[in-house]
């Protein structure tokens, strides 16, 4: 049995101390050094608050690097990770509650009169996280030591909960061990060259596989840069493509980009490599 924990070892301590930047986002460049910092505070605040290992906590807010950092500190304390989509309702969360038994739930703070009021009496602790990065999870976070011990997981653990779509019935929560989560870092990693030298285009949400454990986990791997684009914003997108070698996204981005009359092979002259995923690309976009 592995005495460490896995996904830590394999894939965010490769550059943890790396003073090389990691995110570059609308309002701040952040480092990989800075960013396990945050991790680090947030990793004691959960452990503060009591939670053990393979506890489980469920995350509904919007995309920031402060939200990254709770992905990758859910992870290093030794609970389990579990996204939600940010557009599921009121009454839509109530089935994830019962379903995945979390005990902490993480969310935007607009929405914390009717959550506290429908969740009350059960057994959940609740954080608050807001676009700006304000809420109760940045505040506490805030006065917590910035060195963590992780806490130990091994390959066969549970890392994360991600539910499907639902299209087809009730969605369902796949359970994805550390092994599962690194095996698909490895590969991708590998298969599509990247090096610390790239700098992806990030404007996928991070609440499914691709914006998440393919997009952000390849980075942590490889050492690569993110330009993390809050949502798909066609003139960022268009602002950005010049500085990046490496873009992921879904069809749309792509249908959406060749439909823009600035696009051209100028924007795009040190890509090496588009990435379409989460649903299927059609052969004449393609081409």
């Amino acid at each position: 049995m592995e005495t460490r924990n896995f996904i830590n070892d394999k894939i965010f301590s490769k550059f943890e101390l790396a003073k090389k930047r990691f995110i570059k986002s609308q309002n701040e460049n952040i480092t990989f050094q800075n960013f396990f910092s945050i991790a680090n505070k947030i990793s004691n605040l959960l452990l503060s608050l009591g939670l053990k290992s393979g506890d489980r906590v469920l995350v509904q807010v919007e995309k920031s690097p402060f939200a990254l950092a709770l992905y990758a500190a859910t992870i290093r304390s030794g609970c389990v990770y579990i996204p939600l989509n940010i557009n599921y309702t009121l009454h839509e969360l109530e089935y994830f509650f019962e379903n995945a038994e979390p005990s902490l739930f993480v969310f935007d703070s607009k929405y914390e009169s009717d959550i506290s009021e429908k969740f009350k009496l059960k057994n959940i602790q609740f954080l608050t996280l807001n676009l700006d990065q304000t809420g109760s999870l940045t505040s506490l976070a805030h006065d917590q030591k910035s060195t963590f011990n992780i806490v130990p997981r091994n390959c066969n653990d549970l890392a994360s909960i991600l539910y499907t779509s639902g299209t087809t019935g009730v969605s369902k929560g796949a359970m994805l061990t550390h092994k599962n989560l690194v095996s698909n870092t490895e590969v991708l990693s590998n298969y599509w060259s990247f090096q610390k030298k790239d700098v992806l285009l990030h404007a996928l949400p991070i609440f499914h596989i691709h914006g998440l454990f393919v997009a952000c986990n390849i980075c942590f791997y490889s050492g690569a840069e993110m330009i993390f684009i809050q949502k798909f914003d066609i003139d960022q997108i268009l602002d950005n493509l010049p500085s990046s070698t490496v873009m992921m996204g879904v069809p749309t981005f792509y249908t959406r980009l060749l439909e823009e009359p600035k696009f051209n092979k100028f924007l795009t002259r040190d890509i090496r490599l588009f990435v379409s995923g989460s649903a299927p690309l059609l052969s004449e976009t393609h081409k």
